[in-house]
């Protein structure tokens, strides 16, 4: 396979622009483009469907790509093993998170790792569950911190602690009048003590009159509401969908509507006095949040080095017994 040709046309899928991806690789669109279209002759088949805005890909093109994506896994694996075995404690990694793990749970973490490895590049994205599972799976990433449910024939986890669903609910809307005896107060739910029996579950249908802001099809977050608002016999109002749980969060505090947030989220914000929370039969079901992989690629040094940090950040949560332990 032709390697230049082949980093030019994934610039091309990867950009869905000629234009851009030429700029990218710092050399002339038409030079770009009599690149691209030799090795679509060399193949003999079409990579780019030229007729679609942005660009897209033909049926075989596509196929193509995902031979390029295995490629560069192999490659960079190689380059990680090189490096593990003659740079030491140097190379790179690509870390990926939702915006509530990359903006409250993983910063003391990354501070941690960058202290005791300088030398190494961290990558970090931001994105929701779905596409953080596409990169994870694509080789794009090597850890994503999330606490989503993944294909555990895949795709492999180290568990860091558990979280909990919560009902976040504006005070101003008229519900909190009738569910006033249901109300937990925040900082029961931030040392855990609301799992216990003696706070009571409220029920889903006093909150069926009012907007929720709820997160997109295929969330983990999503799936638990509706299975809650199922059992429930509740048709909401949804008033927005949303990719990212923080969003819904903060939404909530100006009065937007009602949002599912995790007992997590809430131990990592600042106290919010626009909101009240409710606890509903489905927290009790508790969630892990934990650093996911790749299976049977390559852990790098520099991959081993991270989990053994994280693990050691989150020594001071009430579930330590429980950090430790590695699903294969």
């Amino acid at each position: 396979m032709d390697l230049q040709g082949m980093e030019y046309v994934y610039e091309v899928y990867r950009e869905k622009s000629f234009s851009k991806a030429a700029a990218n690789l710092y050399i002339s669109q038409p030079s770009l483009s009599v690149a691209v279209k030799k090795v679509e002759q060399k193949l003999g088949f079409p990579i780019f469907d030229r007729s679609t805005t942005p660009i897209g890909l033909t049926e075989l093109g596509q196929a193509y790509i995902n031979s390029v994506e295995r490629i560069m896994v192999v490659e960079n694996e190689l380059d990680q093993f090189i490096s593990d075995r003659i740079q030491g404690n140097t190379g790179r990694i690509a870390i990926g998170g939702t915006a509530l793990f990359t903006s409250y749970f993983l910063p003391p973490i990354l501070s941690a790792y960058h202290g005791a490895f300088p030398k190494i590049t961290v990558e970090l994205e931001e994105l929701d569950t779905s596409r953080l599972q596409e990169r994870l799976m694509a080789g794009k990433l090597d850890l994503v911190a999330d606490n989503g449910t993944f294909d555990s024939q895949i795709i492999g986890s180290e568990i860091l602690c558990q979280d909990h669903i919560v009902l976040a609910v504006p005070k101003v809307l008229p519900c909190n009048e009738k569910a006033g005896r249901y109300q937990i107060p925040l900082e029961v739910i931030r040392d855990g003590t609301y799992l216990q029996d003696t706070y009571p579950t409220a029920p889903i249908s006093i909150f069926s009159q009012e907007p929720f802001l709820l997160l997109k099809l295929g969330n983990d977050t999503r799936k638990r509401a509706d299975r809650i608002f199922k059992e429930g016999g509740v048709h909401p109002d949804i008033r927005l969908q949303l990719d990212q749980q923080i969003t819904g969060y903060n939404l909530s505090c100006h009065g937007m509507g009602i949002s599912f947030v995790s007992d997590t989220l809430l131990k990592l914000v600042k106290p919010e006095e626009s909101l009240v929370y409710y606890k509903l039969a489905e927290t009790q079901e508790a969630r892990r949040i934990a650093l996911f992989y790749k299976r049977n690629r390559y852990r790098t040094q520099a991959m081993k080095e991270f989990l053994r940090i994280a693990h050691y950040c989150m020594e001071g949560n009430p579930e330590a017994e429980k950090l430790h332990k590695v699903e294969n």
